[in-house]
Protein backbone atom coordinates (compact mmCIF):
# COMPACT_ATOMS: atom_id res chain seq x y z
CA UNK A 1 0.00 0.00 0.00
CA UNK A 2 2.82 2.42 0.89
CA UNK A 3 4.56 1.75 -2.44
CA UNK A 4 1.36 2.60 -4.29
CA UNK A 5 0.92 5.87 -2.40
CA UNK A 6 4.58 6.69 -2.96
CA UNK A 7 4.33 6.14 -6.72
CA UNK A 8 1.09 8.12 -6.92
CA UNK A 9 2.64 11.02 -5.01
CA UNK A 10 5.61 11.08 -7.39
CA UNK A 11 3.31 11.08 -10.41
CA UNK A 12 1.10 13.82 -8.98
CA UNK A 13 4.02 16.10 -8.07
CA UNK A 14 5.64 15.68 -11.49
CA UNK A 15 2.32 16.37 -13.22
CA UNK A 16 1.83 19.50 -11.12
CA UNK A 17 5.33 20.75 -11.99
CA UNK A 18 4.64 20.20 -15.69
CA UNK A 19 1.42 22.22 -15.52
CA UNK A 20 2.00 25.74 -16.89
CA UNK A 21 -0.75 27.07 -14.60
CA UNK A 22 1.25 26.20 -11.48
CA UNK A 23 2.28 29.41 -9.72
CA UNK A 24 5.81 30.06 -8.46
CA UNK A 25 4.68 29.59 -4.86
CA UNK A 26 2.97 26.29 -5.68
CA UNK A 27 5.99 25.18 -7.71
CA UNK A 28 8.37 25.74 -4.78
CA UNK A 29 6.13 23.74 -2.45
CA UNK A 30 5.69 20.91 -4.95
CA UNK A 31 9.45 20.82 -5.56
CA UNK A 32 10.00 20.37 -1.82
CA UNK A 33 7.36 17.65 -1.64
CA UNK A 34 8.85 15.88 -4.65
CA UNK A 35 12.36 16.03 -3.18
CA UNK A 36 11.10 14.58 0.11
CA UNK A 37 9.23 11.81 -1.70
CA UNK A 38 12.25 10.99 -3.87
CA UNK A 39 14.44 10.87 -0.75
CA UNK A 40 12.33 7.96 0.49
CA UNK A 41 13.80 5.91 -2.37
CA UNK A 42 17.28 6.44 -0.94
CA UNK A 43 16.47 5.28 2.60
CA UNK A 44 17.58 1.80 3.68
CA UNK A 45 14.71 -0.71 3.54
CA UNK A 46 14.45 -0.95 7.32
CA UNK A 47 14.11 2.84 7.65
CA UNK A 48 11.25 3.38 5.19
CA UNK A 49 8.55 2.89 7.81
CA UNK A 50 9.73 5.59 10.19
CA UNK A 51 6.73 7.07 11.95
CA UNK A 52 4.48 4.10 11.23
CA UNK A 53 5.11 2.51 14.58
CA UNK A 54 2.69 3.29 17.42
Amino acid sequence: MEKFIHSQNLALYRKKLADPKTTDVERKMVERLLAAEEAKDRLPADKTNIGDEP
